[in-house]
């Protein structure tokens, strides 16, 4: 392994093995809402300073070994083993307690999974693997979550309780955020696309959408929406029959509009740096073999440029899956609804139910985007 490889995995792997020293694996608390006591991972159930011991060998494997290949497998394992630690101690801490009590993961174990995570990336970004490959690579550890979670083995979890006591919530959350996402996304498509290609035909339109975009894009995502009750507010009370539709100073309305904007400059900008990519030998050959401009941009400048293109799609939605979550302050659902409820109630395993599902859709449509991007690249290089 290079040294730059080395020191990177040292840079992942020594945090790791910091947070599992130095801070607690799980927090133990008589009630949901209470301060708790912290278990440190060597003395989390018997057999976890043996675990422990075999979790520092492993992350101190990313950093001596030699194959990116080893690495990613050693960073793989020690996750595995970090969660069956947690799943393991959360049951011996919950076997003599009262139903109220609660298991929570600790400090020491979001910094340990959180640094392994980011190991196994790095090995997989040095291997060069395919992002289809590092789907399939992603579906092991996933599958095997699931199987965990169908199992019950986390179910002493203070999350898994937060869960079960809130599930209806978490439904509605999960359908709120996609309908959220999906409903900013295909107007921000349906106007971004055609604003990029103007800024690309037209340099005098260039020069006002994009700084126009710039703007939108820098407003506080509370401001936008407080900025979008008051015209949608005046228009549903003028044309009651919009209310039907949803259209209202709070709700999903407002937070549609407002994430749809945000969303239009990666789009806008990304299409015009991609048309302005295509060679112009390519454009001069296209005119050569009688193309007119509509069928030169569909048939040679939008090809060419799908990857850029479509890597400000990706930007969007990342960002959209994100910022989705804000909407919640104005009434228009989502995970934020979780987030916001675990912060007023103090209970930060009710925060992290609502986070994590954003975090995993981000990485998902990172992933699936990148798949598209890789095979539109390759299609052109064919």
């Amino acid at each position: 392994m290079s040294a730059p490889a080395r020191r990177a995995a040292l840079v992942y792997a020594g945090p790791a093995l910091g947070g599992l020293a130095l801070l607690p694996l799980l927090d133990f608390r008589a009630n949901r809402i209470v301060g708790g006591d912290g278990v440190m991972a060597w003395a989390a159930t018997g057999g976890s300073a043996y675990a422990t011991a075999l979790l520092a060998a492993l992350a101190l494997g990313t950093i001596l070994s030699g194959s990116q290949v080893l690495r990613l497998a050693l960073a793989l394992a020690a996750l595995a083993l970090l969660g069956w630690m947690a799943g393991q101690g959360a049951e011996a801490l919950m076997a003599e307690t009262s139903e109220f009590a609660r298991v929570s993961l600790g400090g020491g174990f979001w910094i340990a999974a959180a640094f392994l995570a980011l190991a196994a990336a790095d090995a997989a970004a040095r291997i060069g693997l395919r992002a289809m490959v590092r789907i399939a690579l992603l579906a092991g550890p996933v599958a095997a979550l699931a199987l965990a979670l169908q199992t019950g083995f986390f179910d002493d979890l203070s999350i898994l309780r937060e869960y079960d006591a809130n599930r209806d919530v978490f439904d509605a959350a999960l359908a709120g955020h996609l309908r959220l996402v999906l409903g900013a996304l295909v107007p921000a498509l349906l106007i971004g696309l055609p604003l990029g290609w103007l800024c690309f035909a037209c340099p005098r339109a260039r020069a006002v959408i994009l700084p126009v975009l710039n703007i939108l894009q820098t407003t506080p995502s509370i401001a936008m929406f407080g900025l979008l009750m008051v015209p949608l507010g005046a228009l549903a009370r003028s044309y009651p029959g919009l209310r039907d539709w949803g259209v209202g100073g709070i709700g999903a309305a407002p937070a549609i509009v407002a994430l749809a904007l945000y969303a239009l400059l990666p789009i806008a900008a990304n299409t015009y740096a991609g048309l302005s990519g295509v060679p112009a030998a390519m454009r001069e050959a296209g005119r050569g073999m009688g193309l007119s401009p509509a069928r030169l941009l569909a048939q040679v400048e939008l090809p060419l440029a799908l990857p850029v293109i479509l890597t400000g799609i990706r930007i969007t939605v990342v960002q959209t899956i994100g910022l989705a979550a804000v909407a919640a302050l104005i009434g228009g659902g989502g995970f934020g609804t979780l987030v916001f409820r675990g912060m007023g109630q103090a209970a930060m395993d009710l925060v992290l139910l609502g986070t994590l599902p954003i975090v995993a859709l981000a990485i998902a449509a990172s992933l699936a985007f990148d798949a598209m991007i890789e095979a539109t690249a390759r299609g052109e290089a064919a």
